[in-house]
This record gives C-alpha cells, structure tokens and sequence, in this order.
C-alpha cells in the first residue's frame, strides 16, 4: 500500500511500512522513513509507484485549465477526491486525482485552502483584483529586466535617467526602478555611481559628491525661492571716510572694509566698518527664511552656495566706489596707538578701494616690513602699516601672539572651461603663509570688533550668539562668555553678515540697541537658540563638505600630473602629509621613520568615487630636526 501526503509544503507519497490505524510508518519515495498520523494522508493507492505517482500527476496537472477548474466547481467547500470524481464523470484513479490536488494547490488565487486536501473557490470580486495584480506583477518584472539589460549594455532607461538622486543617495528598494538598477550593479560588478558613470548620466565624479551634498541639503535645489526687495536704508548719515577693504580675488561678499582719519592733536581715527544686510530685511521677512534656512555661504573649491541672493548681495557687499550702509566701530586712537575710545554708529559708508591679496602681499609683506630700507612705495602703504602697528599691539595686549608663519595656507583655482580626463575642471593650488601681515591686520580687527559687540549686547542686557571656548572646548552660547583661545572677555560672531546667519542675528541685536529698539529676538527666546543649534549642526556639516572636495581636488591635481613623485613630511606610524597640497596620506611601504622625516613618495592609484589614494614610499630625503618632530607628532595626533 502506498499514500500520498504532505510534509512542510509539499506532497510526498511513500510505501507503507506499518499501519496502526492511528499512525503509520512510511518510507518515502527517497528511502526517508517517517511516521505520520493517519489524518495527514490524503490518499491511499496500490499503483503506481509512490516517484512515479508524482511525475506523472505533475505532468497531469499541467494540462488541467485552472480557469476551466473555477468555473466548474461550486461555491461550497470541497475535497479534492470528490472534486476530482465530479471532474472526470468516474471515479478517478491514483494519478488523477492527484493531478486535481496538485493543480488546485497550486492555484491559491483561484482555490483557498480550507484545510488538508479541502478548497473552495475564491469569490469573483476577490479573484479579479487578485488577477489584476498578478498581472501588475507581471509586467513589473518585465520593467525590471528590460530595464536591467538596458543599464548592463550601458544604456539609460527614461525611468532611471529621472531619479538619480534617489537611487544614488536615499534608495527606495520597493520601486521597480531602484530593483533593476541594483540588479543591473550585481550583474556589472559596479558601484552605483560607477555604473551611472559607465552610462553617461554622471558626467563626472565631481558631479557624484556635490549632488550627493545639493540631495541632503538642498534637496529643492539652490535657486532662491521669490523674495521680497530689501529695503533701501537712505536716510543714514554718511561717513566723512574713505574705506577700503582687503580679500582674496575670489571674494564677492565683501563684509568688512576698514577707514584711517587723522584727529586733531595727533592720534587717529580708525574705522572697522562692517556691511549692514540686516538694515534691508527684519526678522520674519522672506529673506529672513532664505537666511535662516541656510544659515551660511557654503565654501567649496572652484564654486560655492551664497547664503543670500546675489541680488542683495550686491546691494549690501562693500564694493568700490559706493556709499554702503555699514554698522561702524571707530576707535579713537593716539600716536602711540593707545585706544581712548569707541564709539559704534550705522551710517553709509563711501568704499574707495577694494584691495586683493594677490596685488598686496608682493609689496606688502613681513620681509617689507622689517627691510630698514623701507620697501617699495605704493598707495595704501602708510595706512596699512598704521593698521598693522595697531593690530600688533592688540595682538600682544590679548595675550595671544602666535608665531605660526611657518604654517600655510592653500588656495583652489578651478578652470571650468578646460576639461580633463576626469570631467570638466582643472585645478590649480597655490600656497601662501599664515599669519602675513594682511592676515594679522585682518584678523585683530575683526576679533576687536567681535568682543567689543559682544558686550555691548552683554551689558545692554540683549541676548546674542556668542562663540565661547573654555578648557580647549569652544561651542556656541546665547550667554556671553570667555573665549580663552583668543584671550578676550566675551566674542559673537558680527563681522560677516553676508555669509552668515549667526552674523545677521547679532547685527540685529546690535542695531536695536544703538537704537534703543525692541531686539529681533528676546532674552530668553525659544527661536534663537533653535537658531544657535540649526547653525551648529549645518555649519559643521558644510565645513565637512569643504573639507571632503578640497580632498577630493587634491586627487584631482595629482591625477593632472601622473607618475609625478611627490614630497612629504611624516607626522606619525605611516601618515605622510605632503608639501605640493593640503593632503595627508597613509603609506603602507612606508619604513619606521621619526615623526618629520622628509620622503618622497609616488602615487599609484587614486580612486575620485572613494576619494582614496595609495601612494608608495621611494626614499628619505632628510632626517627631521628636534623641532620638526615635536611639531610633526603634534600635528598627527
């Protein structure tokens, strides 16, 4: 005696070995032997053979029309033998009944299961929307291989060429498209922005990291939203100055611009004159939205996301030969640049010059300065060199002189119009020392400017946002606060309201209280500590950035002169930072050195998706001094 039954999800048949009405002990068809209780049979035979009762039942049942099957059964429950007599019109053998119970069970969306061999028949209404999405599913699966053999072959499909980002950076894995896409990159072997890469729809890796950063943080793109008009603050007194600002090339958002009058009885005049957006727009407007969502310019080499409209940037940006509105700090101070006093007034401000780096530092530098014979005479020296005297002694009244000209700063240039085999952009890095005379004059001001805002809001009793550093810690407070690194008593972020959030709400603050106005935010108000935290968070995310494509350009420059060998300092273990670019290296070859030895390395693969880079140690070009180790070890860690 044979039977037929099932064991987890599939039917099996098998040779009686004992029957104890109960139980049975059988062996499988695959010799397996098991014991089964007698409910779980479905049927028992004597022939066929229990493997050639399954092939041939399975071959039956494929010729039985389940469509055929539905329309003839009835609407009550049913077992699949009685069904199986009332199909054939006799009683039906071994075979054919078990051709019945295969395709019945086989068909789930026509024949619900009601227990062990009994079925009824689905409802039309429920077997139509069931038909309705097989039939979806059906022609996803095509979608999904037409779409798949499109990206394999190096075609784009339209429905992936329209969702990039999504698939790039935020997958949705239940859409059809995102499953051949990541079907397509099992298939290649290739990364997804390498397969995107390989069809033509990233056009070059750059595009892959800066639509990476637009996606998370400017998902709506970086067109302004409409804004209305900043006003025209015209009726503010203008300045009896003539003021000038210092830059780089690059710069377009000119905050800061500085002013030197001679005052009777000797002594100077000096102003720190700081643009004034937050005189065109109040907190509330639609410009005040742009800038709160934003909350800064983002930097970036060869490109970068203005926190404000060009439009009213260029209204408020402090370029030549205009009178700018300015909230102004001027200094009363005496030939032996001692300051007397200070005073801060809004007022228009007529800008003369707007110098550059680039023109300055040739004449205008630490080598002039100390050069007994005097240096070469240009326009703006004498006041320069005022500014630079001046900085010095509150430099030194600070607490804080730092020597760090050995350090240096790297400036990116890129040429968008000359292509590469990397994509559009060749890049070029210049070199130039911190802490150069520009740099210093630059910076004391505006650390004076900072501090004295800072207690102006601090003891008219108005909050701000404060930048304040204790125990090597700084972070951001509505409360004023020491800022031991730069030895001042309290320091908000004031001088550069074009680019940045924080800037803007101080400067609100300040005008409200030259003003004697109710300030744009409160003490105690909820919105400008939202305010602190978003910028914390989003400005340490665009520094992140930056620093990412400065790395990522890095690569690049090294890939526009292959097979070049390339110099560098070690700072720790295998960690090589080199001299031509701001990049740090790790070089597995590299032998046990002292931190500051100088080597040379080559560079054997560079990767612009991972932005990585392997590089080979070639030789030691010189010992370290004691002073370089020490430095070296520092700056590894």
């Amino acid at each position: 005696m044979f039977v037929l039954f099932e064991e987890d999800g599939a039917f099996k048949a098998g040779t009686v070995l004992a029957d104890n009405d109960s139980s049975l002990q059988v062996e499988t068809s695959h010799g397996k032997r098991v014991k089964l209780k007698s409910s779980h049979v479905l049927m028992r035979f004597r022939e066929p053979a229990p493997a050639e009762l399954l092939n041939r039942a399975e071959a039956g049942a494929e010729e039985l029309d389940t469509a055929f099957l539905w329309e003839v059964c009835g609407d009550d429950e049913f077992a699949f033998d009685a069904f199986a007599a009332e199909y054939h019109g006799h009683a039906p053998n071994a075979v054919e009944s078990a051709s019945v119970l295969l395709r019945l069970h086989s068909a789930p969306i026509y024949f619900h299961r009601k227990g062990r061999g009994r079925f009824r028949k689905a409802p039309a209404d429920i077997l139509q929307a069931a038909l309705v999405g097989l039939e979806k599913k059906r022609q996803q699966a095509e979608a999904i291989e037409r779409m798949r053999a499109d990206l394999v072959e190096g075609r784009m499909p339209v429905e992936i060429a329209g969702m990039l980002p999504q698939l790039l950076y935020r997958p949705d894995r239940n859409r059809v498209e995102t499953k051949a896409f990541e079907a397509a990159c099992v298939d290649t072997g290739l990364s997804a922005p390498r397969l995107l890469l390989q069809c033509g729809a990233l056009a070059s890796s750059y595009d892959f990291h800066y639509n990476r950063f637009l996606f998370e943080h400017f998902e709506d793109g970086t067109a302004f939203p409409a804004f209305d008009a900043p006003l025209d603050p015209a009726d503010l007194p203008l300045a009896q100055v003539a003021a000038f600002s210092i830059d780089d090339a690059t710069t377009t958002e000119i905050d800061d611009a500085f002013s030197i009058t001679p005052r009777e009885g000797g002594g100077w005049r000096i102003g720190i004159h700081i643009a004034a957006p937050a005189l065109g727009f109040a907190r509330g407007s639609s410009l005040d939205a742009i800038a709160r969502r934003r909350l800064s310019t983002v930097y970036m080499p060869g490109n970068k996301i203005t926190m404000l409209p060009d439009a009213v940037v260029e209204t408020f940006t402090l370029a030549a030969g205009r009178d700018c509105p300015a909230v102004s700090l001027y200094l009363d101070v005496t030939a032996a640049l001692a300051v007397q006093r200070h005073e801060t007034v809004v007022e228009r401000v007529p800008i003369v010059a707007n110098l550059r780096h680039h023109d300055i530092e040739p004449l205008f530098n630490e080598q002039v300065l100390h050069d007994h014979a005097g240096g070469p005479d240009f326009e703006w020296r004498r006041e320069l060199t005022l500014l630079w005297d001046l900085a010095s002694v509150l430099e030194a009244g600070r607490g804080k002189a730092e020597d760090n000209r050995n350090q240096v700063d790297f400036n990116f240039y890129v040429d968008w119009q000359t292509h590469t085999a990397d994509g559009p952009g060749y890049v070029t890095i210049t070199q130039r020392k911190r802490g150069s005379p520009l740099d210093k004059l630059v910076a004391e001001m505006m650390i004076l400017a900072n501090s004295t805002w800072g207690k102006l809001l601090d003891e008219a009793g108005i909050p701000g946002l404060y930048r304040v550093q204790s125990g090597g810690k700084v972070r951001m407070s509505t409360a004023a606060g020491p800022h031991d690194g730069l030895g001042v008593d309290c320091y908000a972020w004031s001088s550069s309201p074009l680019r940045r959030y924080v800037d803007m709400v101080n400067q609100w603050q300040i005008i409200s209280v030259l003003r004697d106005e109710a300030p744009a935010f409160a003490p105690k108000s909820t919105d400008l500590m939202a305010a602190l935290r978003d910028f914390d968070v989003t400005y340490a995310a665009y520094a992140d950035f930056q620093r990412q494509m400065e790395r990522y350009w890095c690569l690049r420059w090294l890939r526009q002169q292959p097979g070049i060998a390339i110099d560098g300092k070690v700072l720790r273990d295998n960690l090589v930072r080199l001299d031509a670019i701001p990049l740090m290296v790790k070089v597995p070859s590299l032998p046990v050195m002292l931190p500051g030895t100088r080597v040379r390395l080559t560079i054997e693969h560079s990767d612009l998706l991972d932005v990585d880079i392997s590089a080979r140690f070639v030789e030691m070009l010189a010992e370290p001094d004691p002073a370089d180790t020490a430095d070296a070890a520092l700056e590894g860690n």
